[in-house]
C-alpha cells in the first residue's frame, strides 16, 4: 500500500513533463523574425487611417492575426483582397506559425496595390494573390484550409461558405466581415448568418468590436 502514493506521484510528474515538452513543441513552431516584425509594423504605422478602399479596420486585423496565431492555423483562404490590409494582418500570422495565405480579388487595380503592398511590408512569400472571379476559383480550389476569411460581395456569402466547408478542417475557422451579429444585417448577411447558425457542426460567435466578424469553427465533418 506504501508504493501507491509514490506510484500516483510518478505518474503526475511524467505527465506534467510530457505536457510540458507538448507546449514547448507547439511553441517552437512558431518562429519570430524580428527584422520582419519591425517591417510590416512600420508599413501598418507609416499606412493607418489611409486603408479605405474596401479594407477592414486595424481591430478587425488583430482579430484575424489572433485567431490564427491561437489556433497555429497555417492553410488559409482570403476572398475579397481590396488593396491588402487585412491579408497583411493574415499573412503576419502565417509567417510565425509557417502558414500561407491565398488571396483572391476580380478588380485589377486593387490586386496590382495589393501585391505592391504585400512585397513593400515584406510578406509576398507567404501570399499566393489571385486575380479572378471567386465565384468560380473558390469552387476550383482544393484545399485543405484551416482558416478562411470572407470580405467579398455579401451576396454570395453563404455560397462560399459552402463551397468551402468541405475543404475547412475538423478545428478550422471560417470567419466573415461586416456580420453585426446573431441578429441584423442586410440581405446576404442575414442569409448566411441565419446558415451558419443553423449548422449543428459548426459553432459561431461575433465579434462586434471593429465592423462585426461572425467566427464560425468547424467541430466535425458533420
Amino acid at each position: 500500500m506504501k508504493s501507491k502514493p509514490r506510484t500516483l506521484f510518478v505518474m503526475l510528474s511524467f505527465l506534467l513533463f510530457v505536457g510540458g515538452v507538448f507546449c514547448a513543441v507547439q511553441s517552437q513552431d512558431q518562429k519570430e523574425d524580428p527584422a520582419l516584425n519591425d517591417r510590416v509594423k512600420k508599413f501598418l504605422d507609416s499606412h493607418a487611417g489611409r486603408w479605405h478602399d474596401m479594407n477592414i479596420p486595424t481591430s478587425d486585423g488583430r482579430l484575424l492575426y489572433d485567431l490564427i496565431i491561437k489556433n497555429n492555423y497555417r492553410n488559409a483562404l482570403e476572398i475579397g483582397t481590396s488593396t491588402g490590409h487585412s491579408g497583411i494582418w493574415i499573412a503576419w500570422a502565417l509567417s510565425k506559425t509557417g502558414g500561407r495565405l491565398i488571396t483572391i480579388d476580380i478588380d485589377e487595380d486593387r490586386h496590382k496595390q495589393a501585391v505592391a503592398n504585400f512585397k513593400e511590408c515584406g510578406l509576398s512569400e507567404f501570399i499566393d494573390a489571385r486575380l479572378a472571379d471567386a465565384h468560380d476559383l473558390v469552387k476550383e480550389l482544393k484545399g485543405p484550409f484551416d482558416f478562411v476569411f470572407s470580405d467579398a460581395d455579401k451576396e454570395w456569402y453563404k455560397q462560399y461558405f459552402i463551397d468551402v466547408a468541405p475543404k475547412l478542417k475538423a478545428g478550422g475557422c471560417f470567419t466573415a466581415h461586416n456580420v453585426p451579429g446573431r441578429r441584423g444585417g442586410y440581405g446576404g448577411i442575414q442569409d448566411y448568418t441565419e446558415y451558419v447558425i443553423s449548422l449543428k457542426n459548426f459553432v459561431t460567435t461575433f465579434n462586434t468590436v471593429g465592423s462585426g466578424v461572425a467566427i464560425s469553427y468547424k467541430k466535425s465533418e458533420k
